[in-house]
């Protein structure tokens, strides 16, 4: 009997997720990693595609033109939450399952938002790289503790992150679409509209799904709103924000800095404007990397894609 073949796609898979490597392995599956250690191009995609029965997806591009090469292939199963890069019309048209793993990076990503919170309002890698050097470049940064943090979205990772930011006696707000309430009394957290929001935040963090309907969230419009002096942190998706209006704010001083983890063209290329600008922070969408995130996400996609060749419903699924 042929064994099953699975297409990782996702970067590390051998190094980081050997137990579920091993879970799929033991159930006859042969496993053909992505060896490029970024996201496959659609010709890159065309070429290993087509003999995959089940795929463990990283952030590379599926949609019609790859399905109409893939006769075999009935899982993606999402390495991460967002799916944007996975067009759930054209998977159910051509009978694949899509599943993600909804949750199982909030920690991982709410650390690093703080984290990149931190780092901007205190200039930390600027200070690393000037003191490594010799020199002795003092910087007056701000504190955390009274400020007002806005959080645009409240899904699992906001209300991580909410939870983390009351250690730090900070007055948190959030916008969501379709709020929490609950969620949102037990973490004391002010349920505001979008403006207000804006208005009022010393912090604004960006962590709602990338949609049709989120699409450059943070426009001109929405930097110009924001409170002067104020800060932007965004560990989502790189199209909710207009990064050439990302740009306007931080050199019209409407912004004091932004730290981001996300970019409207990944891999980034060094001619990004952003990246000359002293008050921005960068990290190349690493939020999510950990190795709890990797070994639990690893089973997680191992077994639902087991359940999809065994006729069962997987764990997360889309469509």
């Amino acid at each position: 009997m042929e064994k099953k073949k699975v297409l990782v796609t996702a970067t590390n898979y051998s190094r980081l997720c050997a137990a579920g490597k091993k879970l799929l392995e033991e159930h006859g599956c042969e496993i053909i990693e992505n060896p490029f250690g970024r996201p496959m191009t659609f010709s890159e995609l065309q070429e290993f595609a087509p003999q995959a029965d089940a795929v463990v997806a990283g952030v590379d591009d599926w949609n019609s033109s790859i399905f109409s090469l893939t006769p075999r292939l009935k899982a993606i199963c999402r390495f991460g939450v967002g799916v944007d890069n996975i067009n759930l019309e054209d998977a159910s048209k051509a009978n694949i399952k899509v599943t993600n793993a909804a949750g199982m990076n909030a920690n991982a990503v709410a650390e690093l938002t703080i984290g990149l919170l931190i780092s901007a309002m205190r200039n930390i890698p600027q200070l690393y790289q000037t003191t490594q050097q010799g020199q002795w470049d003092r910087f007056v940064g701000d504190e955390l503790i009274n400020r007002k943090v806005g959080l645009l979205g409240f899904g699992n990772i906001a209300r991580c992150v909410a939870k983390k930011l009351m250690g730090f006696d900070v007055d948190v707000s959030t916008y969501d679409k379709y709020p929490n309430l609950e969620a949102a009394r037990a973490l004391n957290v002010t349920i505001c509209d979008k403006e207000e929001i804006l208005r009022t935040s010393d912090v604004v963090i960006l962590l709602l799904p990338s949609l049709k309907e989120t699409y450059h969230f943070m426009n001109d419009d929405a930097f110009s709103m924001m409170k002067p002096g104020s800060y932007f942190i965004n560990t989502a998706r790189g199209a909710l924000v207009d990064e050439a209006a990302l740009y306007r704010a931080l050199t019209s001083g409407r912004l004091s800095g932004a730290a981001i983890d996300v970019y409207e063209a990944e891999p980034t290329q060094k001619g990004n404007p952003l990246f000359t600008l002293d008050n921005v922070i960068t990290t190349p969408h690493t939020a999510a990397e950990t190795y709890k995130t990797y070994h639990d996400i690893g089973l997680l996609t191992a077994q639902a894609i087991l359940d999809v060749f065994n006729g069962r419903e997987p764990k997360n699924l889309l469509n």
